[in-house]
């Protein structure tokens, strides 16, 4: 009996002791698992914490750039934003979530969309890696249309390799595109006005060569000369010619003298019916034949505060070019009454006219209407000039065949 309850006691104890160890090893597991668990879940939770980051950097990113994000399901052709940073003012995108390819492509000016949408669907069929389009869209509520160029590639394909998701990202380029169009129409102007100096070099130098041919030859021809009369025409020749090159010249300092404002204008008191009477008396003798020089003033005399020099030389030019294109019919030049201390001092003729396209363009330096012509080109942009040094401005209203009328704003006062 005794054997017995020994035995059953021993059992009792081992069982005891087996328990107690399982508990340990299974406490001991349970501690280890946990703590594996506890690292697995730091990390994760680290992981968290980056990606948080990473989303905010890329958040801060996409917004310095002035970005939008967006992705295609390639199947459905719906497109979805996630962010939308771009600088659209007072505007906002005209693209929503949801909307399928077709109702972005009608948003798209029509000259762009064709190939935008061509691009996207080549993308999402699998014929392209990659898509890079710059195209233009409207801007809700109106006719204006923004520029905007964007970036996108196939992020997700099924198990045969097909695109199932795009993700592509976009930007405005209005300022890029204003830049582009600055710096084209900057170098096309470098590259006319390069054109135009060589044009120039080419017309001076005949227009010097001209008058000094002239002056040079007559002085070679008055030692041989015995008659009187021939010899005071030859004199009248040197002369006539002299005063042309000197022209000529006085042309190329005036433009030099403005435009570097060397010669501030002088300001004087005088009589604007005086000046044109001068002037008008001058080129008397010089209008071709057939022509007849008129003048047309709306009053006897009118006062006028500016620089006398400039002004003479304004018309001066203008009655020589309006001379110089009219081989009959008149030249006539006047003024109309002052309005609110401007006056409009015109010269107006019945010659060969200007065409639309080039009424602009004969105030620039070196522009010839008619090569043709004997001139530098360099008379109206003078006057162009001298006309803004004064304050006013020159336009001109001309009709081919017709005649021209040139008319010169400026202040009385």
């Amino acid at each position: 009996m005794i054997h017995a309850l020994l035995a059953k006691s021993i059992l009792y104890d081992v069982a005891l002791w087996f328990l107690m160890g399982a508990l340990l090893v299974f406490f001991i597991v349970f501690f280890f698992r946990q703590r594996r668990q506890g690292k697995e879940l730091k990390y994760e939770l680290e992981q968290l914490d980056k990606l948080k980051e990473n989303d905010v950097e890329s958040e801060f990113v996409l917004r310095a750039m002035k970005l939008t994000t967006w992705h295609l399901n390639a199947k459905t052709m719906v497109i979805s934003f996630d962010y939308d940073f771009r600088d659209k003012g007072k505007s906002v995108s005209p693209f929503n979530d949801g909307d399928d390819l077709n109702a972005v492509k009608n948003l798209l000016h029509p000259q762009d969309e064709a190939r935008v949408h061509q691009a996207l669907t080549d993308l999402c069929q699998g014929r392209t890696e990659e898509y890079h389009q710059e195209y233009r869209v409207m801007v809700p509520n109106s006719n204006l249309f923004n520029w905007e160029e964007s970036f996108a590639t196939v992020v997700e394909r099924d198990v045969e390799g097909k695109p199932l998701r795009v993700v592509g990202t976009t930007m405005q380029i209005d300022h890029r595109k204003a830049m582009e169009n600055a710096l084209i129409e900057a170098r096309n102007r470098a590259e006319e006005s390069d054109r135009m100096k060589t044009a120039f070099i080419a017309n001076i130098s005949h227009e010097i060569r001209t008058p000094l041919n002239g002056i040079v030859g007559s002085a070679n021809l008055l030692t041989d000369i015995g008659s009187e009369q021939e010899r005071l025409e030859l004199i009248g020749m040197i002369n006539e010619n002299s005063q042309k090159l000197l022209g000529l010249i006085d042309d190329v300092v005036s433009i030099s003298k403005v435009e570097s404002g060397q010669e501030p204008p002088t300001i004087a008191d005088f009589d604007l019916n005086q000046l044109l009477a001068d002037l008008v008396e001058r080129f008397m003798s010089k209008m071709p034949a057939g022509v007849k020089l008129i003048t047309q003033y709306a009053c006897e005399s009118l006062p006028m505060s500016t620089d006398y020099s400039r002004l003479s030389d304004i018309v001066r030019h203008l009655l020589s070019n309006a001379a110089k294109f009219t081989s009959q019919g008149s030249v006539t030049v006047g003024f109309d009454a002052p309005k609110n201390g401007w006056v409009d001092i015109w010269v107006q003729d019945t010659g060969k006219g200007i065409a639309p396209e080039n009424q602009q363009r004969i105030f620039d330096r070196f522009f010839k209407v008619d090569e043709f012509v004997p001139g530098a080109g360099l008379g109206l942009s003078l006057c162009s000039m001298l006309v803004s040094s004064l304050g006013g401005r020159i336009t001109v209203d001309s009709v081919v065949g017709q005649g021209s009328k040139f008319v010169v704003n400026l202040p009385v006062g």
